[in-house]
């Protein structure tokens, strides 16, 4: 008779910082297991402080009190199945990541992580030591091998495990998203199944942090890569997979396989999960923004009232004499579609009492980009007052392109708590909106159906702050600007390869000045959903003061 081995696979959400509110979900996950009749419950990587922690892990108070919430949770879930949970762990002068594991009331092993990326949002070289190649450890008579995360993108560890007598692996995650990662991920997974020739069961985290989220989208692979359970992406899962040995070894059975959306979906629904745990975690409630009838703000709107629902949203229209009839009209259409409150400011009476004031400064002087930007600062100035006191966060809205190439107001437009779309070029701006109109999901709090007006996608992008006003007098069009930011920013390439693409040489270094000179306010923005490789804040880490320019292609 064969030997049966089940795992609980618990793709649980954290928040950073709850020592004991992430006990409380492992516990949870731990009484599923029991209850199941499994031997072993695995949960991802830090689970116990969340993750990414950055400079927290390496306060030794906080070091401390997760040690103590280990031991604790441990001595909780003694009579059961064993657990495997992340954590720091602190000794003889060195911090870890470590992979607990508890059993019968104490910690009864630790795997230490070996490999420490230091790349994108990661910076493990510099909070982490590296923990010696090391063997498995036994849940009864099982021997299981626990290659933590990156340790699972290079055949050494899993290896090791292997030869010293690991009989299946067990990969503990703090994976975050960006797009077509998953690919990525499964590829060096199958790659360590095929090397080691052992069932791999791939455990992911879900939720947001910061600018961050995980996606889950856990799975277990059989030998030779075949896959024997994939769990959903982004949703707070806990699973039982059940392993089989016979003569040939551990294999596991058939399981759920669910199907994974496009990576337009994924985008979208990233954005609106971001939001959703950027409140939640921090404790707000909901949210105000500001609603100009363009574009950028009907899909932020659209993303907080899935993500929060309708109720929690307030948009706000402050218009000029600037505002087209056109932008009041599909303001009003967008908030009613979308079921928000919505308020009506207009700024005209404060705008002439700066400009009354400035006067006698100003005097002689010729109007132009000042007295736009105090269009937008005045704008900002009263968001933040009502933001203040009705207790609402304000959101942002600027694309990637604009907070790419500076195309918007220091402390006005770019004031804000959150950006949902700040990792997100403006032509994937459109894509996304209609994307939006034809598809609705259950984990959309918003309706379904054209909830953003298609005159809103139809007209020319503009910020409405003189007359007559178009995107296109500052910037090239945006097919051409977010091809040449792509290049510039997602692909570090030279000037050079821009032309050699087929961009105009002059207006690639013309983008180049821009991205340059706008990072101080970059480095003030408001952060926002991590969509790519190269988002700005931890992915793209660049000076303020440069005097750098690529004088490739000439």
């Amino acid at each position: 008779m064969a030997d049966k081995f089940r795992v609980t696979i618990a793709q649980a959400n954290p928040t950073m910082g709850d020592l004991a509110g992430n006990a409380a979900k492992a516990k949870a996950a731990w009484d599923a297991g029991k209850s199941a009749g499994s031997d072993f419950v695995a949960l991802p990587e830090m689970f116990i402080l969340g993750y990414n922690a950055q400079d927290l892990v390496m306060k030794p108070a906080l070091q401390a009190a997760c040690l103590e919430q280990i031991k604790a949770l441990a001595a909780e879930c003694a009579d059961g199945p064993a657990m495997g949970i992340g954590g720091p762990f602190a000794e003889g002068g060195k911090l870890y990541n470590a992979y607990f594991i508890l059993n019968g009331g104490r910690i009864v092993s630790k795997q230490l992580k070996h490999h420490l990326p230091n790349y994108t949002v990661f910076d493990e070289v510099r909070l982490f030591d590296s923990g010696p190649l090391g063997g498995p450890y036994a849940v009864g008579n099982t021997r299981i091998g626990s290659p933590i995360c990156e340790d699972a993108w290079f055949p050494d560890v899993a290896e090791t495990l292997e030869e010293s007598g690991a009989e299946f692996l067990v990969v503990p995650n703090g994976s975050p998203y960006y797009r077509d990662k998953f690919d990525r991920r499964m590829s060096h997974m199958v790659a360590r199944v095929i090397e080691t020739g052992m069932p791999l069961i791939y455990v992911n985290m879900v939720g947001g942090q910061d600018d961050q989220v995980f996606d889950g989208g856990s799975f277990v692979l059989n030998p030779g890569g075949h896959l024997a359970v994939q769990l959903p992406v982004f949703d707070e899962v806990t699973a039982h997979v059940d392993l089989v040995r016979d003569g040939d070894g551990w294999r596991c059975e058939e399981g759920e396989k669910a199907v994974l959306p496009a990576g337009e979906e994924q985008d979208y629904r990233v954005c609106v999960e971001a939001l959703r745990d950027y409140m939640g975690k921090t404790g707000f409630k909901k949210v105000l923004l500001g609603l100009s009838g363009g574009i950028d703000s009907a899909i932020v709107a659209t993303i907080a009232v899935d993500a929060l629902g309708a109720e929690n949203v307030r948009c706000v229209m402050l218009p000029s004499e600037y505002t087209s009839q056109g932008s009041l009209d599909d303001a009003e259409d967008i908030a009613k579609r979308l079921g928000v409150h919505y308020d009506y400011v207009p700024i005209s009476e404060s705008r002439q009492a700066v400009t009354n004031t400035l006067a006698p400064l100003f005097a002689g002087l010729e109007e132009g980009l000042t007295e736009e930007n105090i269009q937008s600062r005045l704008r900002g100035l009263l968001l933040m007052a009502m933001s203040n006191k009705f207790g609402e966060m304000l959101l942002t809205t600027g694309n990637k392109s604009e907070v790419a190439v500076g195309y918007a107001t220091i402390y006005g437009d770019m004031n804000g708590g959150y950006n949902p779309i700040k990792d997100m070029y403006k032509t994937r701006v459109f894509e996304t909106c209609r994307w939006r109109n034809a598809n609705h999901r259950d984990w959309m709090d918003g309706t379904a159906g054209e909830v953003i007006p298609v005159s809103i996608i139809d007209k020319p992008p503009s910020a409405e702050l003189r007359p007559d006003q178009k995107d296109e007098d500052s910037l090239p069009p945006y097919d051409i600007l977010d091809g040449i930011l792509h290049m510039l920013v997602d692909e570090e390439a030279s000037v050079a390869d821009c032309v050699a693409a087929g961009y105009a040489r002059e207006t690639v270094k013309r983008v180049e000045t821009l991205l340059y000179i706008s990072e101080y306010k970059r480095f003030q923005s408001a952060p926002g959903a991590r969509l790519s490789r190269r988002a700005f804040w931890m992915d793209r880490r660049y000076p303020i003061v440069n005097r750098f320019r690529d004088d490739s292609g000439a």
